[in-house]
């Protein structure tokens, strides 16, 4: 069965206008239950997780000062979020939902996360919306837990996977696959394993083309134990924060491709959402349903 991490915290209140669509937590699961794709036992309720596991991914320093409201005006700003104590709660809440994703995964193939993605969040800060790194929380988790030793990440949000690139920068067992919009934010890239950086306006078949090319021979030669897929929506062409320029159904192709492969390799997957910033609610809400629809059929 398809498990879903999902809390209410994850659609936290922000002021008025603000650019970051929240209600999409709220109506993602309200349009898996509505159309059948789930049901409520799909669902399960992260919780608050042991701040081990936390900082096995993050300095110490950094996520005490977050936990205690301490974060310098100056670096809190970058964050993009009004910084308050439900904020931090939801982040780590976040994170415990892709902890138990993982071990849902290894025992189902697949598990989902409503939310994270949180791959701007580094080692000693956060910023861009990340202020905790949900898979590389989860990465560690799984390491610790001795469920896997090799783990690939696989980020085809918009955006590259900076702080995630970070984290793991000198640790050959995690390996970071990053394809993102080479004009996209971050405009300092950090440097992945692998980073192939798209230009302005690349299409379905381009995009689709490269990833083929690309996926599979990367696991052939990582051999990975366990898979993390970052698989944001801003990678379409009605993105307002984006710079390529896939379908929806080019989009629902990338997801369909990467759950397969990771389905024909025998190799457990978690899923955290990331990115979409769409100026229509309704085609973000579409284009995150489609990867739900394809991991229920793929892992049937």
């Amino acid at each position: 069965m398809l498990k879903i991490a999902y809390h209410p915290i994850y659609k936290h209140p922000l002021p008025e206008g603000h650019r970051f669509p929240m209600i999409k937590y709220e109506l993602l699961p309200k349009q898996l239950l509505y159309e059948g794709t789930c049901t409520d036992e799909n669902f399960f309720a992260p919780e608050i997780p042991n701040d081990k596991y936390i900082v096995a991914a993050h300095d110490a320093e950094y996520f005490y000062d977050l936990l205690n409201l301490k974060i310098p005006h100056k670096e809190a700003r970058k964050i993009g979020f009004p910084l308050d104590e439900n904020l931090v709660e939801r982040e780590r809440i976040i994170a415990d939902g892709t902890m138990k994703a993982c071990e849902y995964a290894i025992q189902h193939g697949v598990a989902m996360n409503i939310a994270g993605g949180t791959h701007h969040a580094y080692s000693n800060r956060g910023e861009a919306f990340c202020m905790l790194n949900d898979q590389a929380i989860g990465a560690r988790y799984l390491q610790s837990k001795k469920l896997a030793n090799r783990i690939l990440i696989v980020d085809l949000d918009v955006h590259q996977g900076n702080g995630t690139a970070e984290i793991f920068q000198k640790d050959a067992s995690v390996f970071t696959f990053s394809m993102h919009g080479a004009g996209n934010y971050p405009f300092k890239k950090e440097v992945s394993d692998l980073d192939i950086s798209l230009e302005k306006g690349t299409n379905d078949e381009e995009y689709l083309s490269i990833l083929q090319d690309t996926l599979p021979g990367l696991i052939e030669k990582h051999r990975p134990d366990f898979i993390f897929y970052l698989c944001g929506v801003d990678v379409l062409e009605t993105d307002k924060l984006g710079t390529l320029a896939l379908s929806l159904n080019g989009c629902k192709q990338r997801d369909e491709f990467v759950l397969k492969t990771c389905k024909e390799h025998g190799i457990p997957v978690q899923c955290s959402m990331g990115g979409g910033y769409s100026m229509e609610i309704k085609t973000i809400i579409e284009a995150h349903a489609n990867t739900f629809r394809l991991a229920t059929v793929i892992f049937t």
